[in-house]
């Protein structure tokens, strides 16, 4: 008898340690491994705002990937997360940041609100995959617009998806040099890589296309440390300056505005992203026909295929805050799932490979949106629309921003082919 309770309980324990064994098994099998993208940016500092902006861009469009079913790969379909690096708005956290992804087998990095802390990025990650091949890393730059990026500093190992400074420049001061009533512009900037170039190339592109233009002010001032910017605009309006062309991202650009309508600025504002994070509302009714944006696209563009994608955006995000959405960041997901798929692999190498030379017909946003990732400089190569603030409602301001009751209308479309501009890259390929 006591033979048989052994047996018994013997048979027992094996077969629950079986049972146990597939539970396991099956557990692990349930959890597949995501295709993990980082965003090493600001989320919190004085640009949290715009951090933010971005991870809500690069979650929806990871949203949309895996509602159609996911990264496709040959073990099967595999989840696209976004992993929060928080940055803080510093670039040696950036690093730091670098480091975890690193250490968590990411795969692919994304960053953008800082060409400084990019090239920091660029330098580190090249230096990274020479030394430890197995487990590389690809930069995806969504807004880091500094052109030595794709010039000088060329890597293979980094993407950039928005336009950079010279392209989207050319497109605003094309406009400018056509508008006879401006006689005198002042150039003011933050003072970091990026604004040090718009101010120098706007003072140069300005030579050449508008010589009887007179600059009547030329200003650097410190990165999101300013709190005030009366000063500044106060000069602004002593020099009589009828335009007024920045670089000016965030907090600087949303301050700036805000100022300029507090002392009754009467200037035009050649901006960026001054359609964007709280500039329309901070101007208001002065900023009708004042202020210039220039982006890949805006919510004004026209068609059905955009007028659906925004109107699912502020479906998914209907807070006005929220309102904050570019083709371009929609456009870098979609290229990477492809790219992915096309390799056949998430290693780095041969999905820079599938990269380099794509292009982009629109997928996963109705086909409105196109674009070419030039394989000599890794820069992609898109359409761009200069755009003027006017009250929502009006000819072709279907959409407002942020809620603000101010939306912007494209007043020059510039196609993909036209932006194209020469590079300086030398890419040293593995």
């Amino acid at each position: 008898m006591r033979t048989l309770v052994k047996n018994t309980l013997r048979t027992g324990l094996a077969l629950m340690a079986a049972t146990l064994g597939l539970i396991t098994t099956a557990a692990a099998q349930s959890r597949i491994e995501p295709v993990r993208i980082g965003l090493i940016e600001g989320l919190s500092g004085p640009f949290a705002n715009a951090g933010e902006a971005v991870h809500r861009n690069l979650a929806w469009a990871a949203e949309r990937v895996n509602a159609r079913g996911g990264v496709q790969l040959p073990g099967g379909a595999r989840p696209l997360e976004i992993v929060r690096l928080d940055s803080k708005g510093n670039t040696e956290e950036a690093l730091s940041m670098l480091r975890s992804a690193v250490d968590q087998r990411i795969a692919f990095v994304a960053q953008g609100n800082s060409s400084a802390t990019a090239a920091a990025l660029i330098d580190a990650i090249n230096k990274h995959n020479e030394r430890d091949p197995a487990r590389r890393v690809l930069f995806l730059n969504y807004s880091a617009v500094d052109p030595i990026l794709t010039n000088e500093r060329c890597s293979f190992w980094h993407f950039r998806f928005d336009a950079h400074a010279d392209m989207r420049l050319s497109a605003l001061m094309d406009v400018l040099a056509e508008d006879r009533s401006v006689d005198s512009v002042y150039l003011i900037g933050q003072d970091y890589s990026f604004g040090q170039h718009v101010v120098r190339k706007s003072r140069e592109m300005l030579a050449q296309r508008r010589p009887d233009l007179k600059i009547v002010g030329e200003e650097l001032h410190p990165m999101g440390r300013i709190k005030d910017f009366l000063p500044y605009v106060a000069k602004i309006k002593a020099s009589g300056a009828q335009a007024v062309v920045t670089g000016n991202w965030g907090n600087d650009l949303t301050l700036m505005i805000k100022a300029a309508r507090e002392v009754g600025l009467k200037a035009r504002f050649y901006t960026f992203y001054g359609n964007a994070l709280g500039v329309p509302a901070a101007i208001g009714e002065a900023g009708v026909g004042q202020v210039l944006a220039v982006a890949e696209w805006h919510p004004n563009v026209g068609g059905a295929a955009s007028d659906r994608f925004y109107a699912a955006f502020r479906e998914r995000f209907p807070r006005p805050a929220d309102d904050y959405v570019h083709a371009r960041m929609q456009a870098m997901v979609e290229m990477l799932v492809a790219a992915i798929e096309r390799a056949g692999s998430t290693d780095p190498l041969p999905v820079a490979r599938a990269l380099e030379g794509a292009r982009y017909d629109g997928a996963g946003l109705g086909g409105f949106h196109h674009g070419t990732m030039r394989a000599a400089d890794h820069q992609f190569i898109q359409p761009l629309y200069v755009s003027l603030m006017q009250k929502a409602g009006g000819e072709g301001v279907r959409f407002d921003n942020e809620g603000s009751g101010y939306g912007f209308v494209t007043v020059r479309h510039v196609p993909a082919a036209r932006t194209e501009q020469p590079h300086q890259c030398q890419m040293q390929r593995p």
